[in-house]
């Protein structure tokens, strides 16, 4: 049986393999000069099915060697980094993008199989699917008779 408090993580390759292991990643709040890097929010969806909660974040721009996914217990941390498609120095008429490094922590609406989740990144989009752990409401009760 899994241990309820160990930490599962989730790193991604675009190939076939989901949970392949990342390298060098660089961690959040990596010093800048002193500052801590500024961090941009990573927006998502969070859906259910029967059996599933499944987690939908589009994220045009990355790449899957700049996503790092950690799942402990019920909170999913999401961390990776937009590279800006430009390298050279350019003056903005509009900057709405977020480029550079983002996250995202959520606490999940229900328990889950944290053994059996699984993550795919396809197309600019992360989804993780998280099967549902079976909660019977009934609890059967023991008599015992002295």
């Amino acid at each position: 049986m899994q241990d309820p408090n160990q930490n599962i993580s989730l790193p991604l390759e675009s190939r076939d393999d989901d949970f392949s292991i990342l390298a060098d990643f660089m961690k959040n709040g990596e010093s800048v000069g002193g500052n801590v890097a500024p961090e941009g929010q990573l927006a998502l969806d969070v859906v259910q099915t029967a059996d599933e909660v499944i987690v939908i974040a589009p994220m045009a721009g990355c790449r899957s060697e700049n996503l790092e996914l950690h799942l402990h217990n019920d909170v999913l941390t999401i961390r990776g980094e937009r590279k800006p498609p430009l390298e050279q120095e350019v003056d903005y008429f509009y900057k709405e993008c977020y480029w550079g490094k983002f996250s995202r922590t959520i606490v999940l609406p229900v328990e889950v199989k944290v053994e059996m989740a699984r993550a795919e990144f396809k197309n600019g989009i992360l989804t993780v699917a998280l099967p549902k752990t079976k909660v019977d409401g009934s609890i059967p009760i023991i008599i015992v008779e002295d």
